[in-house]
């Protein structure tokens, strides 16, 4: 690849064309010199980065939403969107046991989807004290305090930042060997107040447990939203639901469709138990944006023009179906659990409990395990990320794609061994 990428990069390193291009010869130029350059995370043997490939219907329903070329901010500007919409909504509460009455957001991914439910959490808890951000912005405003564990994933900090409520005021709860948080240490706490909870850690994948938080929060007064990236889908296995106890109580939800419900890039969805939290945060008006008696997604999302993401969505499920997306679940953990076996039979460590989708792997030091991470992306046959876990250097194993098979496994899991051989 090194080298296809220099000559991608010599290739694009021109002026703007004086004249027009004819659309052939861009598409060839894109293939010829593009797709030499791109990562294989559509294929089987991709584990990186917790990267779902793109289920076949999907991939269509893509094309097709492209050459419709619909702005799909509201009911008028595209009908069928809006139709697709809804039923793609309902759908995922559906499949994760979430309240019917929740209201939804499809936007770029689970960082969008954080912000946008953290948007409706801020404005709902400050309001409950008197407080209208909508009018009055953030200047003056009562403390809101932020309660998060010490493992929560870093796009949940950005979001903080852009919320206008600081990286670094928050409360860190300790958590355990596995990134969980421990109960025991969530704080006392007064006035307006958000915890976050993780349903699903981005190394080990393990889950906060959501039922001990959410009765503190309860107690408390305090929203509860859960950072569902991936992990949340568990909630559609028949095997491994138990993970996510409690998850469905909570008061707002953020996940992934490009990750385990496996359509293209980019797509997020966002959902919100109180529906005028989430229209009171994100409603849009405007001299020509005139209000219809149907549901306007601007008025739900932070953007206003957007793609038709709800097409790929509603594919997913349509061709899944309630039974295909629990057995694309329990496959990819029991792929999971077949990699970390194979690999400590060989003597290699793994450094949490498999209890999902995530293998956790040291190779001896941090040296060994940075080369043998190198050697194994240089092999072409499998790709896996490198991380940082608990002060060690560990390479990252996502198991979450349709179109990884047993074979897939079995390669992968050779071209592992080969490299921890070879290092």
């Amino acid at each position: 690849m090194p080298g296809a990428v220099e000559r991608l990069s010599d290739a694009l390193d021109c002026p703007l064309p004086e004249a027009p291009s004819n659309p052939t010869d861009i598409v060839a130029f894109l293939d010829e010199c593009g797709s030499p350059s791109t990562m294989a995370s559509a294929g089987g043997r991709y584990f990186g980065f917790v990267t779902g490939g793109a289920l076949p219907a999907t991939l269509a329903a893509n094309y097709l939403a492209g050459a419709w070329d619909q702005n799909c901010f509201s009911f008028v500007s595209s009908p069928a969107i809006a139709c697709f919409e809804e039923a793609a909504l309902r759908w995922i509460k559906e499949a994760l046991g979430l309240p019917k009455s929740a209201e939804g957001a499809l936007v770029t991914g689970a960082t969008m989807a954080n912000f946008t439910c953290l948007a409706a959490a801020r404005n709902k808890v400050l309001k409950d004290y008197e407080w209208d951000v909508d009018r009055q912005g953030l200047f003056g405003a009562p403390d809101l305090t932020i309660v998060l564990g010490e493992e929560a994933h870093v796009s949940l900090f950005k979001v903080l930042s852009l919320l206008g409520l600081g990286r670094d005021r928050v409360i860190t709860v300790p958590v355990d060997d596995q990134g969980r948080m421990r109960p025991g240490g969530l704080p006392s706490v007064n006035g307006p107040t958000i915890v976050c909870i993780q349903a699903g850690n981005v190394n080990s994948g393990a889950f906060d447990p959501a039922q001990q938080i959410i009765e503190w929060a309860r107690n408390a007064g305090t929203w509860v939203h859960v950072d569902g990236a991936f992990g949340i889908w568990a909630l559609a296995s028949s095997k491994d639901a138990h993970l996510a106890d409690g998850v469905v109580d909570a008061d707002s939800w953020a996940t992934d469709a490009h990750k385990w419900l496996n359509v293209p890039y980019d797509s997020g969805v966002a959902l919100v138990r109180d529906r005028n939290a989430l229209a009171q945060a994100m409603s849009i008006t405007g001299s020509y944006l005139m209000a219809t008696d149907h549901r306007d997604a601007m008025n739900f999302t932070p953007d206003s023009s957007r793609r038709a993401r709800a097409v790929e969505i509603w594919a997913a499920l349509k061709s899944l179906g309630r039974s295909g997306l629990a057995d694309l679940v329990n496959r990819n953990c029991r792929q999971a659990q077949s990699l970390a076996n194979g690999l400590r039979q060989e003597g290699v460590e793994i450094l949490n409990d498999v209890v999902l989708n995530q293998v956790v792997v040291a190779f001896g030091d941090d040296d060994k395990t940075s080369r043998v991470i190198s050697t194994i992306q240089d092999s072409g046959v499998v790709w896996c990320g490198g991380t940082k876990w608990r002060g060690r250097i560990a390479m990252r194993i996502s198991v979450s794609s349709w179109a990884t098979t047993d074979e897939d496994v079995e390669r992968s899991l050779s071209a592992i061994l080969e490299a921890h051989l070879q290092n």
